[in-house]
């Protein structure tokens, strides 16, 4: 397994159901980008009570996306911490899964970039201005094929890899603070055409077997 592949889970219906629900996916992004926590912190930042924030995180560890913490606290007090970096949801077929896991959970993360980035408008004001100057939210109608979009997230996410060496503090050049990069690719639904008995097999793909 590399560095990468460690640090970074797979969503699939072997775990779906530990992560599809909106509060476990604001836990475990909590627990990613701010370090480890208590319940009882939990709680009072996602306005909830012990109980069922406790219950949560208890899911989240049986499905293997988060561990105890066990180099903090005292007593019977238990800190959680996030057992992975990031996590891929990869697989289109889970979307559309019987039960309405998959786009649950989609649902969930979308909701929290939409609000990271209403968040991070009201904000704005309060920024250096060589902050301000780049902040962005671009928006581009592409007509690209489906091969087309899977290069083209691939590349990006390579660029995005190049700049994954600041992770850590100790390693980041001097000035350097922490940003959310989001992208998403969504095909234009009106543009998109079914045809009955259409496959959904990459042709590419497909012709080299």
């Amino acid at each position: 397994m590399t560095a990468e592949e460690s640090r970074r889970v797979e969503v699939s219906a072997l775990n779906l159901r530990g992560i599809a629900h909106p509060l476990r996916v604001r836990i475990i992004g909590i627990l990613r980008t701010d370090g480890p926590a208590t319940a009882t912190s939990l709680a009072r930042r996602l306005d909830l009570n012990t109980g069922a924030t406790s219950y949560h995180l208890r899911q989240l560890a049986e499905y293997g996306f988060i561990v105890e913490d066990f180099g903090r606290g005292e007593g019977r007090e238990r800190w959680w911490k996030a057992a992975h970096d990031s996590s891929s949801f990869s697989n289109p077929d889970e979307v559309a899964d019987d039960q309405g896991l998959g786009i649950a959970y989609v649902r969930s993360v979308a909701q929290i970039y939409v609000d990271r980035i209403l968040s991070s408008v009201d904000e704005m004001p309060t920024l250096p201005r060589r902050w301000r100057e780049v902040s962005t939210m671009s928006d581009y109608m592409l007509r690209l094929t489906p091969q087309e979009a899977k290069q083209l997230q691939k590349e990006v996410e390579e660029i995005v890899e190049r700049y994954r060496k600041h992770d850590e503090v100790d390693e980041a050049p001097s000035g350097a603070k922490r940003g959310s990069f989001q992208f998403q690719y969504i095909p234009y639904a009106p543009d998109v055409e079914r045809v009955d008995g259409e496959s959904d097999i990459d042709e590419t793909e497909s012709s080299r077997d």
